[in-house]
């Protein structure tokens, strides 16, 4: 496992233009602290996209799926600050993901992301698994550029907006998967995405298809063993 943390919530939106400087200062001076405080989370980063949509994406390690469906984050998500409450209304094309890390290589993060959204087929699961393990990730940190991959396993049961909060008709549906490739420049990470998780990819594995993808620069991250972003 490279992540410390085998647990993830991937959240993303986009903001109007109007909104957008405050959301911003919300997410950096406030948000990404408070939720790195709960118990149980690691680490929040924040994203902004060069190639996909929404425009902004955040990811926030959790010791487990577990501190996803504790009573602190619970607790805090019924308790959303005063300036959360003026912000998130603000917020369109919202999705939400929470689930586990089985599968993950290489050490740290990178300065660029891909994200490839997987829609895996009922019962094939382990087969998903399997693929991503054995050729998915397979040699693909030999390339200097690339840092670390993981696989995003939504838990259905966690994901998707609050009962009554902002969603988006094209959300991805609560039980897809995410392919993340970490590496430090947007062109790395294009091919590899590209070469690796191509449109046709999973045809003769008949476990899955792939929906699409983005790439994402990191913007700031917080931790609260060092309070750095």
């Amino acid at each position: 496992m490279a992540l410390v943390g085998a647990g993830m919530l991937y959240t993303s939106m986009d903001v109007e233009p109007v909104n957008e400087a405050e959301f911003s200062r919300w997410y950096d001076k406030e948000h990404m602290e408070e939720r790195a405080s709960i118990p149980g989370f690691l680490n929040t980063r924040r994203y902004i996209a060069l190639a996909g949509s929404p425009k902004y994406l955040n990811l926030y390690d959790a010791e487990s799926v577990d501190a996803l469906s504790g009573p602190a984050y619970q607790k805090a998500r019924r308790n959303q600050t005063n300036w959360s409450k003026q912000v998130m209304p603000y917020f369109r094309n919202f999705h939400r993901v929470a689930g586990r890390i089985d599968v993950s290589v290489g050490m740290g993060h990178g300065a660029v992301i891909g994200l490839v959204r997987i829609n895996p087929v009922t019962g094939r699961q382990n087969d998903l698994r399997e693929w991503f393990t054995e050729r998915g990730f397979a040699h693909l940190l030999e390339n200097d550029d690339l840092v670390s991959a993981h696989l995003l396993e939504s838990d259905p049961a966690l994901s998707g907006p609050p009962p009554g909060g902002e969603g988006s008709q094209d959300a991805p549906p609560a039980d897809d998967w995410f392919a993340i490739v970490e590496g430090t420049n947007v062109v790395a990470v294009t091919l590899a995405c590209q070469e690796r998780f191509a449109a046709g990819v999973f045809d003769d594995l008949g476990s899955a298809t792939r929906a699409n993808f983005g790439v994402y620069a990191l913007r700031c991250a917080f931790s609260m063993d060092n309070g750095m972003g």
